[in-house]
């Protein structure tokens, strides 16, 4: 493929192409920011999400093949700027290990998945556009995993996380 897309089958090729390097540097750090996690249901979150991403990125990896193209694509900036920025929250200039920190993890996860969600719908719409029924119908599945997680990340903030976090202030 030409750098510059041309048709809508390009955008998509790109799309997952994009969307297969944004899950491997996300799964990637996942695991580091498990490794900081204090609570216990925080630590389970961020296990599950990096299983799910790995699965995820095989399905992108089959996507793309049945293409006939190459999984490699170009390097996502937009997940390596999300991760570096994560890096800097946590580990550089991140609270001491406990509530808070736990608290800056999810909202750093929240920004990755959130950019991920973005992602796949995209690709799901332009499968759809394209007619590809099979694709579309397993980017969505995908999207549905990801919202799962997200909110489960949310509910866990709301209940637990961030009221811990209060009460160390």
């Amino acid at each position: 493929m030409s750098d510059t897309p041309e048709t809508l089958s390009d955008l998509y090729l790109d799309e997952l192409q994009d969307l297969r390097s944004a899950n491997d540097q996300m799964q990637r750090f996942v695991g580091k920011l498990a490794s900081k996690a204090k609570d216990d249901q925080l630590k389970h979150m961020l296990a599950t999400a990096e299983d799910k991403i790995g699965a995820h990125t095989q399905a992108l990896k089959a996507l793309i093949a049945g293409l006939d193209a190459d999984a490699s694509g170009e390097h996502c900036k937009g997940m390596e700027g999300l991760v570096e920025e994560a890096r800097s929250h946590i580990f550089d200039d991140g609270a001491a290990p406990g509530p808070v920190l736990d608290a800056q993890i999810i909202a750093q996860y929240q920004r990755m998945t959130h950019y991920g969600l973005a992602g796949f719908g995209t690709a799901a719409a332009y499968a759809k556009a394209l007619r590809r029924d099979d694709d579309q119908r397993r980017l969505e599945d995908m999207v549905r995993d990801i919202y799962q997680g997200d909110a489960f990340a949310t509910r866990l903030a709301e209940t637990c996380v961030n009221v811990q976090a209060t009460e160390t202030a």
